[in-house]
């Protein structure tokens, strides 16, 4: 199994009044720790919202790979239905030469919507656009020269699209959240498959993680295609009291920043710690009942090949993310990497 971490360039939420160049500066600084401690990857999120700085992904992943030797960079997620995806490929193709092939692509709609008005787009075609753009994107992985044409954009009329990557193909995932249609899409185009966990019970998921497996079976896509990893908010401490009480004060005030849009109700301690709890979808604690939890996920969803750790929402400050990426790095991924879905780990 894959460990990893994501990050969404979250801004000034600690109260420590950081500039929005400090604030990128440590961000990369972390990357740069993460590949030395062993960390399997590094996710950037796509934002277009005051309080993040990672509206240009590729920027902050450019940044990190001239600064990295061995850690896969990738996007978490790029809002492939407000962005040409001609652009898109060139610019993680750029990426991957850059990297020496560290690079992978993971493709979603975004939890958000700010991107479709900032970019003329409108809300009414949110899936028609994504799948369209999704058909383009992955025949410009697949030909150098490229014949399509669609209802969004200009068609393609054998044009070439350079760079091409080192990696040939591009990894690309497709970033799901709860829409039976997209794990059947997933699984129809042989795409392994990201899913966001963020609340609930994990276990729940396990119906749609299923349809996307028979669904790519029916295409004809063998079982190593149809690899699923999943997005997870998630912290590791030397203790689990020592986690739970650094990421609940942030945690609670995102939540509920978040809720006043959505309709949720607010974040309290015990709902928090019910996540925590062994059903819930927090990973938080220290390091072994962490790499627990990971397995009793991965058993309950029949198996996934890559975990990454979301932590911007506690808003922690730069010492202990840096912190909780050593333990990540030299305790979480090693227990985890012996087998593609952690089964030969022992569980308590």
């Amino acid at each position: 199994m894959q460990v990893g971490i994501d990050s969404f360039a979250a801004w000034d939420n600690t109260g420590l009044s950081l500039s929005p160049s400090e604030r990128l500066r440590r961000l990369v600084e972390q990357i740069e720790y993460a590949d030395k401690m062993g960390v399997d990857l590094f996710g950037i999120g796509e934002h277009h919202r005051k309080e993040f700085l990672d509206s240009a992904p590729t920027v902050i992943l450019g940044a990190a790979a001239a600064r990295t030797q061995r850690i896969r960079l990738t996007s978490a997620v790029t809002v492939l239905s407000a962005t040409d995806p001609v652009r898109l490929f060139q610019e993680f193709a750029t990426l991957d030469l850059l990297s020496q092939g560290r690079v992978e692509m993971v493709v979603g709609r975004g939890s958000f919507v700010e991107a479709f008005p900032l970019f003329g787009l409108r809300l009414e075609d949110y899936d028609s656009l994504f799948a369209e753009k999704l058909d383009l994107l992955l025949n410009i992985r697949d030909n150098e020269r490229v014949q399509w044409s669609g209802e969004y954009r200009p068609a393609l009329n054998g044009q070439g699209i350079y760079p091409r990557p080192l990696q040939n193909p591009l990894p690309i995932w497709l970033g799901v959240g709860g829409s039976p249609e997209s794990f059947v899409r997933a699984g129809q185009l042989g795409l392994p498959l990201m899913v966001a966990i963020i609340g609930g019970e994990t276990r729940r998921f396990k119906p749609l993680v299923d349809l996307y497996r028979e669904s790519g079976r029916q295409a004809g896509h063998s079982d190593y295609q149809l690899k699923v990893g999943v997005h997870s908010l998630g912290y590791v401490a030397e203790s689990t009291k020592q986690a739970a009480d650094d990421f609940f004060p942030g945690y609670s005030r995102t939540m509920t920043e978040i809720g006043k849009e959505r309709g949720w109700p607010k974040m309290t301690r015990d709902h928090f710690e019910a996540q925590m709890g062994p059903q819930g979808a927090l990973i938080i604690g220290e390091p072994g009942e962490v790499i627990q939890k990971i397995v009793r996920h991965s058993k309950a969803l029949g198996g996934i090949s890559r975990i990454t750790f979301m932590m911007n929402p506690a808003s922690l400050p730069h010492e202990k993310l840096m912190r909780a990426t050593e333990l990540i790095g030299t305790q979480i991924a090693p227990a985890l990497h012996e087998e593609p879905d952690g089964s030969d780990v022992e569980v308590s």
